[in-house]
């Protein structure tokens, strides 16, 4: 995790035009005659929190509530007129739960669709309006931001496990082209996971939980504020065996970070912290064994009358595995002078991976450290909620030394690949809020991105080992083969603009309209320009037939990617009347060149490639209500249509893996005030296509949670949930394969029942 510069209440956490520069002072406890920056600071913070906006919109599980008047409240109201589609969400109640997860912390939000991949800290799959949806795993189409600073590799991958909601106050999320002034260079948006400081979060607390399939947290902070300084300790501890046969997760974060008021106008931040993951990658049932034991693990395919049947990985031989660590060193410092906002940050993260695939890809190894700089301006005048001009400038450079080992039985076998990984990525950004006529707002920008990702092959051996197991008998290794080396190095270069056009218009001071039309820009990763191809569930990459060890075939796919390319517009109305909250948007985007990682048959990588000309379509309406004065309910509801548009194979398909119609709705009862009770859905009620050939499909769900929380006094309080109610048996996500069959193993069953309990003590 990167966890920045966060600096004085919540403004230099927040990623919302203006508020990661425009700070309130840090309080010194002395009296002082107010300085003209200071008259200038309190009259502007006046002027907005007269405006009734609501704070947090229908992401708050109080949906209805009046807004509290201060600083935070800005944010909100920042939320409340950015034209484009955004949400806001605190997740102080997260902590409350014995499961804490990303799926958790984003089940709320309408346009976010998190499927689960094998529970606890996995590596779910995370896509915003389709961007990264082929991934397995995925690991592009999104900006994952701490505090506004990505941990991004400097290719743009991530690892989404090191996003850690535990550690977090408050989320917010922009969808489409509102992340391009945080520096992302991506179709689907960015995710910032705000952390808490000494200033917000003084004193300390600890969070003891546990419950179903072995799992058990701790998590613990404390925080200080002392002058011009404050400060803040976290750590969090998870461990769970997991709901299926070979399913364990665990993970270790450490975190602090220190801010000084240098002047009244200048303040900094270090931070610095730790994150070590590792879960087991328990892998994909046929649809079959999913229904008749949800909790098993594939052994991978069989041979009936010399033909292989219920192809797919060989869990329980090849033992697939994630270990991944990061360290985050860095700094930022804000400025204001009257009406002129400054901001510079610095950071490093080191990232140590080790992905133990299949046998088909074998045992990946990523060592490698990306540094990033930022510098913003932003002209916000004491009137202005937004600022009326802000630029963006953010650098990352980045190298990784890779390796390629054989999985043979589960162990790190024979090298067979050796690359360094270079990448850079320049993001620039300008835009402006001009006030038009009769509440309207004009709001142009224009985005600018140059990237390079450079590949050097490393590996000196004239042949690259495989090895294979029999087909009729999986653990009967067969003889050890070789193919010829071939060097697998490449240079690329992408850069392109995107601009955008916003018209926002407010008849009241509780009601935005707007409408929008953008460009994206989406240059592919290192993880699609290099993949290991021609590999089988029982054998090696370049072994396509286990039987002929000396079969020459490429064990490398480098294709040529273009950049992904987008046009959307895009419509919302967002606003409050009496009881009521609502944010509703809709956009449409004619995607060029999507880029697309697609597998085989057996599940086995093909590599990227990029799609013609698709579509994607949709709907993310988010709504609250408080019924009476002890219950109040919200809803989330993502449409999704993605398609190919007259492709030569999959003609008008759509894309696979991307769940047409998702809901999630919660009902909460404030029994007393110290007792509440909520009842949470979560629903796809229609078929998923699993393949990019619409052949297969992932059955319709609905599972049911139940939480409770009671509070002794405001130092100590218990909780407790049960999930998955009525312990549905079903697929949480799936495999997306291009061409998929019947006895295709790839569905991946989500926990059944489970019950957690917990207790939170605050000093």
């Amino acid at each position: 995790m990167l966890l920045p510069f966060a600096g004085d209440v919540c403004f230099a956490q927040s990623a919302t035009p203006g508020s990661t520069i425009a700070l309130d002072p840090i309080v010194v406890e002395q009296k002082r005659a107010p300085t003209p920056s200071r008259k200038r600071a309190a009259s502007r913070s006046s002027a907005r929190s007269a405006q009734p906006l609501p704070n947090n919109g229908p992401a708050a599980t109080e949906a209805a509530a009046p807004p509290s008047e201060n600083s935070t409240d800005i944010v909100g109201k920042r939320f409340e007129v950015l034209p484009g589609g955004v949400a806001r969400v605190p997740l102080q109640e997260l902590s409350n739960t014995g499961n804490p997860t990303v799926s958790r912390a984003l089940s709320s939000v309408p346009g976010v669709v998190v499927q689960n991949f094998f529970g606890g800290n996995d590596q779910p799959r995370i896509q915003i309006r389709g961007s990264g949806l082929q991934q397995n795993p995925v690991e592009r189409g999104v900006l994952v931001l701490y505090n506004g600073m990505p941990i991004n590799r400097a290719d743009g991958s991530y690892i989404v496990g090191f996003a850690n909601p535990q550690q977090a106050e408050t989320l917010e999320v922009y969808r489409g082209y509102m992340a391009n002034r945080l520096g992302a260079t991506v179709l689907g948006g960015a995710l910032n996971f705000i952390s808490p400081t000494g200033s917000t979060q003084p004193g300390s607390e600890l969070t003891v939980s546990g419950g179903s399939f072995g799992q058990i947290n701790t998590s613990g902070q404390t925080g200080f504020k002392k002058d011009n300084v404050d400060g803040l300790l976290q750590f969090d501890t998870s461990r769970r065996s997991g709901f299926r046969d070979y399913n364990s997760s665990e993970r270790e974060s450490v975190s602090a970070n220190v801010g000084v008021a240098l002047s009244e106008n200048v303040k900094t931040r270090v931070f610095m912290g730790y994150t070590d993951l590792g879960f087991d990658v328990s892998g994909p049932l046929t649809k079959n064994a999913l229904y008749a034991n949800p909790r098993q693990v594939a052994t991978g395919p069989t041979v009936i009358a010399g033909t292989s049947v219920n192809p797919g990985p060989n869990v329980v031989r090849d033992q697939p595995r994630r270990d991944a660590s990061q360290f985050l060193v860095g700094s930022r410092t804000t400025a204001t002078f009257d009406a002129h906002l400054f901001d510079v940050a610095f950071g490093y993260t080191h990232t140590d991976d080790t992905f133990r695939f299949p046998i088909s890809s074998g045992v990946r190894t990523t060592n490698g450290g990306d540094f990033t700089s930022l510098l913003r301006y932003a002209y916000n005048p004491a009137n202005a909620l937004l600022p009326l001009f802000e630029t963006t400038a953010q650098y990352t450079v980045g190298s990784a030394d890779r390796g390629y080992f054989l999985n043979q039985g589960g162990q790190t076998g024979a090298q067979f690949g050796a690359n360094e990984l270079k990448a850079q990525t320049l993001a620039l950004f300008a835009g402006s809020n001009v006030p038009m006529w009769h509440q309207f707002v004009l709001s142009p920008s224009i985005s600018y991105a140059y990237a390079t990702r450079d590949n050097d092959d490393l590996y000196s051996q004239a042949r690259r080992p495989t090895i294979a197991y029999s087909p009729t008998s999986p653990t009967t290794l067969l003889a050890n083969g070789s193919v010829a080396t071939q060097n697998n190095s490449y240079s690329r270069r992408y850069a392109g603009w995107s601009p955008s056009l916003a018209l926002s218009y407010r008849p009241d001071a509780l009601q935005t309209f707007f409408i929008a039309g953008s460009h994206s820009f989406e240059p592919p990763t290192h993880d699609d320009l290099i993949a290991t191809i021609n590999g089988t569930p029982n054998s090696s990459a370049g072994r396509p037939n286990p039987a002929s060890a000396v079969l020459a075939s490429a064990v490398f796919s480098t294709p040529d990617l273009k950049a992904q390319t987008a046009n959307t517009v895009e419509g919302g109305w967002r606003g409050r009347a009496d009881r009521f909250s609502w944010d509703a948007v809709t956009y449409y985007s004619w995607v060029d060149n999507e880029l697309l990682s697609l597998r085989d048959a057996t599940g086995a990588s093909l590599g990227a490639i990029n799609a013609g000309r698709t579509t994607h379509f949709g709907v993310e309406l988010g709504a609250g209500v408080r019924i009476t004065e002890q219950v109040s309910g919200r809803i989330a509801y993502t449409y999704q249509d993605f398609r190919f548009v007259n492709d030569p194979v999959r003609g008008n398909n759509r894309l696979g893996g991307a769940p047409p119609h998702l809901i999630y709705a919660q009902l909460q009862y404030q029994a007393t005030e110290a007792w509440k009770v909520q009842g949470a859905v979560r629903w796809s009620p229609t078929a998923v296509p699993v393949d990019n050939m619409n052949t297969l499909y992932a059955d319709p769900y609905a599972v049911v949670d139940l939480r409770s929380e009671y509070k002794f006094n405001k130092n100590l309080r218990v909780f407790g949930e049960i999930t998955n109610l009525f312990n549905k048996t079903y697929a949480s996500s799936t495999l997306v394969i291009d061409q998929a069959r019947a006895d295709q193993a790839a569905f991946l069953p989500g926990d059944g029942r489970g019950f957690y309990a917990g207790i939170k003590a605050t000093f």
